[in-house]
């Protein structure tokens, strides 16, 4: 198994969201724009349970597929 599927389950990704969310508070952010894949679904999921609304592309590096965005 690899290291995402060990991590997987973990609390590990809802715990850097967490801290996402802490730091871009304390800097001044008024949202946070988080993207990813269509494979990553449980990310996806993640995101959706967090509060985060599938939102159009912020950028245009051409990766993600998918760009979810809160307000904080």
């Amino acid at each position: 198994m690899h290291e995402t599927g060990q991590a997987q389950g973990a609390g590990l990704g809802r715990g850097l969201l967490q801290a996402t969310e802490v730091a871009a508070r304390e800097l001044g952010a008024a949202r946070v724009v988080l993207e990813t894949s269509t494979q990553h679904a449980a990310a996806r999921a993640m995101y959706e349970a967090h509060g985060y609304q599938e939102t159009t592309p912020y950028n245009d590096h051409g990766v993600p597929e998918h760009w979810y965005a809160k307000v904080l």
